[in-house]
């Protein structure tokens, strides 16, 4: 049952969507807006978390603290992110996208490695959870903002909304979720291999990788770049997924159990 939840958490989340937007298009009452935005930018991420839990991987992270990675990851990130860019790339001119992702890749992990550094959820594969939810609060809360503005830029017009939610929804799990999973996975792989040198290398080059792609994510731009990256990321990620499966069956069958 695990396994499917996310049809559930995808139908159920579009229903909801619906019924509030359809009562904002038939009323025209500003209260129902805040709903529309949330339930608009939670819906994919939200499904994408269900998704990747519901894989068969012996996960030590319990949901309570999932949600609270992404609450807390999305708002730090956010935050974070807001604040640096800000300040520091006016000045950065053509470097900007660089700038862009490495500080939005960064700040992504910081509620991430402080699961990490502070609880005992040393399981490889809760890295990787705990990256995509780190990155799907990002995801939501941007999405947010971008709703926002582009409701108050077309003066009220639901349909601008949607087509922006509808985009950044479909895409959340192939940019933020995706490469913040990516970068988390070879964190707590660093960790369990006691950050040795070699281990430092792959996590350093993870983290490059996941700037570069958000790089060209924003510098690029068009459906053709979107769906290439998509594709690049979303299969980097199935790929440590699968690995990471894998390494948790061997473990099992020689009686121990995936964390290190």
């Amino acid at each position: 049952m695990r396994r499917w939840s996310w049809v559930l958490v995808l139908v159920v989340g579009l229903v909801l969507f619906e019924a509030v937007r359809r009562a904002l298009v038939a009323t025209g009452d500003p209260n129902f807006v805040p709903s529309l935005l949330l339930l608009g930018a939670a819906v994919a991420p939200a499904t994408f978390i269900a998704f990747i839990a519901g894989r068969r991987l012996a996960y030590d992270v319990p949901a309570l603290v999932v949600v609270l990675v992404a609450f807390v990851g999305g708002v730090v990130g956010v935050v974070t992110a807001g604040i640096l860019e800000y300040d520091e790339l006016r000045r950065l001119g053509g470097a900007a996208v660089l700038g862009v992702g490495l500080i939005e890749e960064g700040s992504k992990l910081v509620a991430p490695a402080a699961v990490l550094l502070l609880t005992r959820y040393r399981a490889r594969v809760d890295g990787v959870l705990l990256g995509v939810a780190s990155g799907a609060g990002f995801a939501a809360l941007e999405t947010m903002g971008y709703g926002f503005v582009a409701l108050v830029e077309s003066r009220g017009d639901v349909a601008a909304v949607d087509q922006v939610l509808l985009l950044r929804g479909l895409l959340s799990p192939a940019a933020h979720m995706a490469w913040t999973g990516l970068t988390a996975a070879a964190l707590w792989s660093a960790a369990s291999a006691r950050f040795r040198p070699a281990a430092l290398l792959r996590l350093l080059g993870a983290f490059v990788l996941a700037v570069l792609l958000h790089a060209a994510w924003d510098g690029i731009g068009g459906v053709v770049a979107y769906a290439v990256l998509s594709v690049i990321s979303l299969t980097l990620l199935t790929v440590v997924v699968r690995r990471l499966g894998s390494h948790g069956h061997r473990r099992g069958r020689r009686g121990s159990t995936v964390p290190v």
